[in-house]
């Protein structure tokens, strides 16, 4: 009688939705704050309004999603920034840029890099760079950047797969225990008959 109340409720229980989950990420890019908004099945979110603000929800700013869910801010101050966009459906992206590195992207770290950097020898990737003009840097940056969006995208919709193929694990594992539990209930059940 208990195990079938065990059993009902079990099966009575509220499962967890197998929905898609919102990514989002911002990296530097220049002296830009280059983000993305999308879901974990690969579906970017497009024209999208992102609102920018700082820690004391005092905002700073707003830009919008291109066609593949990339969005780019400039900075003004120096100070953490959140980067908020509603998608509906309870869907909410959020995502946090600390003010070191906000700091970091505007140079205002960058002078004190420069001083450290000057003592001891240039690597031969830096002395490459200081030899190209600032037009060619700005072309390599947006190349990279461009090379690099598919891998952040596969590497986030990875990280929620796998996520999930865990969960589903987990619950297999589980279910497996009952069943061997009820078995074993079974044949005791059959022996203490006989």
């Amino acid at each position: 009688m208990i195990r079938s109340l065990i059993l009902i409720a079990a099966l009575a229980a509220p499962m967890p939705a197998l929905a898609h989950n919102v990514i989002s990420s911002v990296f530097p890019s220049g002296s830009d704050i280059e983000g993305e908004v999308g879901f974990s099945n690969g579906e970017m979110a497009t024209d999208l309004l992102i609102e920018v603000f700082d820690d004391a929800g005092n905002k700073l700013g707003e830009t919008v999603t291109d066609a593949d869910g990339f969005f780019i801010y400039t900075p003004t101050q120096p100070i953490t920034h959140i980067f908020r966009g509603d998608l509906g459906a309870g869907h909410v992206a959020k995502v946090i840029m600390p003010a070191s590195e906000v700091a970091a992207l505007m140079g205002r770290e960058a002078a004190a890099s420069t001083a450290s950097a000057s003592v001891g020898t240039p690597t031969a990737s830096a002395a490459a760079l200081a030899g190209l003009s600032d037009q060619a840097r700005a072309e390599l940056a947006t190349m990279i950047r461009t090379e690099l969006r598919p891998l952040r995208q596969e590497i986030s919709a990875y990280k929620n797969k796998n996520n999930l193929q865990t969960i589903l694990g987990g619950l297999g594992y589980i279910a497996g225990l009952f069943g061997l539990g009820f078995y074993i209930a079974a044949r005791r059940k059959m022996e203490g008959g006989k």
